[in-house]
């Protein structure tokens, strides 16, 4: 192991804008000489990565792996900086070879993302960083989702023509059916439901609701009579803003998210849906 001390690191970093892990492995291959250990960073192009950590990201990409058989699946979203670089084909790769990672690793969150092997001996922190260094612009992922055991299939929506996915949708159902799978995870694009059901949004948040609603009822001159009546009629019409299961059909708004899946005999176990920047 190379000689060197935090300070050699950070006097690294603040010569080259490199990252962390880069500027160790550069003072290690030269042996702690700080001068050759610049001429390594700007030989592998690694230049300027630090310096790009403040930059905002609000473009980029969400993209999915599915397995051959839909027992399992994932979406990632990839951001930049701009929408040049995500319509770019090598942006596209780092985010697809990413997602094939996610799902061939099955990580528990983002840290353990970030601290696994993605290639013999190299993190997916190191190869975001390479990807910062190639691409010019500040990389980041943050979010995933990943599923497995039931019926796993994508949705992944464009918002133009010329930029890849923006919005990706992962849905699980308890049996295939790929029709269901595919009309229901486009719907949850359209809608964008924050909660599977009723049952799933928490007891504080519904309560918000009504407090909120009998507020506004009483602002508006309400009688006090047909206040609760008023009060559960706006907290239904939340269910059926926020709730999937709740909300009219995108294909048939006379009926349910819910009462399609019933008339196809599946379950929808859970989904998610990623919407780059939001």
């Amino acid at each position: 192991m190379a000689n060197f001390t935090a300070a050699d690191v950070k006097k690294l970093r603040e010569l080259t804008g490199a990252g962390m892990m880069d500027c160790k492995k550069a003072l290690d291959e030269a042996e702690g000489n700080l001068e050759k250990a610049v001429e390594i960073v700007r030989v592998k192009g690694l230049k300027g990565v630090a310096k790009r950590e403040s930059r905002t990201t609000e473009n980029g990409a969400v993209v999915s792996s599915i397995a051959a058989d839909n027992t399992s699946g994932v979406i990632v979203e990839l951001k930049c900086e701009t929408d040049f670089v995500a319509k770019g084909e090598k942006f596209i790769a780092v985010a697809e070879a990413l997602a094939a990672h996610v799902a061939k690793s099955a990580p528990a969150d983002i840290e353990a993302l970030l601290g696994s092997e993605i290639e013999a001996g190299k993190t997916v922190q190191a190869f975001i960083d390479e990807a910062n260094a190639t691409l010019g612009e500040k990389i980041v992922v943050d979010r995933f989702a990943a599923f497995a055991g039931g019926y796993v299939s994508a949705y992944m929506h464009r918002t133009a023509a010329d930029l890849p996915p923006q919005v990706g949708v992962l849905v699980e159902l308890d049996k295939e059916n790929a029709e269901v799978a595919k009309d229901v995870a486009q719907h949850i694009a359209a809608f964008a439901p924050k909660f599977l059901s009723r049952d799933a949004i928490p007891a504080d948040v519904v309560e918000n609701e009504r407090r909120v609603a009998e507020a506004t009822a009483r602002e508006e001159g309400k009688p006090e009579a047909a206040l609760p009546k008023i009060v559960e009629g706006r907290v239904t019409g939340f269910f059926k803003e926020q709730v999937l299961l709740d909300q009219p059909f995108a294909k048939d708004n006379k009926k349910t998210v819910q009462k399609i899946l019933d008339e196809a005999g599946v379950t929808l176990k859970r989904f998610a849906r990623i919407r780059v920047g939001a």
